[in-house]
């Protein structure tokens, strides 16, 4: 940009690039005006006032400018506003399925990521431009980096409570105690948020838990055939499915019927005696049986084994296909997302 053209002015440009707004701001502009035809549910920090629009309000504002001679605009205090649809998972926010181990449901959780006002580095730029010599203890950054400490916190926060859980446990907890998403909100579902939206509060009280140990995982990535493990036996039995997860989830050929099993154990981490009974929410298009349908405990720290089949005479191309696994005891809830679906894997 010719900064004798732009000094003191509002730029308008009617192109996708966040170097837009750094090249305003080396030009000696008063603000940024561009167009966003990618993400509109964040926003970025940049070294200048700045307003980023989608296709349609951005051509009325290039409408606008070609009306006058004199074109006027004012900057303005940023506005609050609440979004009454939240939680929902990001635009930008990586989906499943889980192409290296798909028997694995991936994202585990869903976490608060996006506009997160946090610490940081005083002397670090807050729009990452060089030249922007702003210094802030507080600043407000989205994605993974921001969702992943939040679920730090909240294992930091059970591990509390319970200084000898595993890691594994406190995932547990975390999952099955997790939010329940709006799945019309989620056109991806449990590939968008997997078990839900964290609560760290209810992860505390879990009531049961799931617990995969260090042989559990080295069995599961015997079976499938990973090199890097020189003494996995000859005979592996049984695929990642197996492992004893606090989701469910298996890929099936198109269009074709099948059975699937999945074991799984949990262990009484709730009332001493206490009796659980398996609810089962799930569309016409499987069939979902646990046995045993009722799970009853005499002690904390007992363990109970359970089998969850999934049936069904075929699925289209290219579909999924979600149900819910809960354990009620009056108390606690323990769910569990079951997935089941032929979508092929991404290259």
């Amino acid at each position: 940009m010719n900064s004798s053209l732009v000094k003191g002015k509002i730029v308008i440009c009617d192109m996708t690039d966040t170097s837009v707004t750094d090249e305003a701001f080396r030009a000696r502009a008063l603000g940024s005006i561009m167009l966003n035809d990618t993400y509109e549910d964040v926003s970025n920090v940049v070294p200048l006032p700045a307003s980023s629009l989608n296709p349609h309000d951005s051509d009325l504002v290039m409408s606008y400018l070609k009306s006058t001679n004199n074109p006027q605009a004012t900057i303005l205090k940023s506005e609050i506003t609440e979004h009454n649809t939240a939680p929902v998972v990001a635009s930008f926010s990586s989906r499943g399925p889980n192409n290296i181990a798909p028997e694995i449901l991936k994202p585990d959780i869903s976490a608060p990521g996006v506009e997160i006002l946090a610490a940081y580095s005083p002397v670090a730029s807050p729009s990452d431009n060089a030249d922007d010599k702003r210094s802030v203890k507080y600043n407000v950054v989205s994605g993974t980096s921001m969702s992943c400490p939040h679920v730090a916190g909240a294992a930091a926060y059970v591990k509390s409570f319970h200084p000898n859980w595993s890691p594994s446990a406190i995932t547990s907890a975390l999952m099955t105690t997790a939010l329940p998403m709006n799945t019309a909100k989620h056109a991806d579902a449990e590939f968008g948020y997997g078990a839900g939206h964290i609560n760290p509060i209810k992860a505390v009280d879990p009531g049961l838990v799931y617990e995969a140990t260090r042989d559990d995982y080295i069995r599961m990535l015997c079976s499938m055939n990973n090199t890097h493990f020189s003494k996995c036996p000859q005979h592996i039995e049984g695929s990642p499915k197996d492992l004893n997860y606090p989701s469910m989830a298996v890929r099936v050929e198109e269009n074709r019927a099948f059975t699937v099993k999945f074991p799984r154990t949990v262990r009484n981490v709730g009332l001493a005696k206490s009796s659980y009974k398996s609810n089962i929410t799930t569309g016409s298009q499987i069939n979902v049986m646990v046995e045993p349908s009722i799970l009853s405990f005499k002690s904390v720290d007992e363990r109970q084994s359970f089998v969850v089949t999934v049936a069904g005479k075929g699925l289209p191309a290219n579909s999924m296909v979600s149900s819910t696994l809960v354990w009620n005891d009056g108390t606690h809830s323990v769910r569990s997302p079951i997935v089941v679906y032929t979508i092929k894997p991404s290259n």
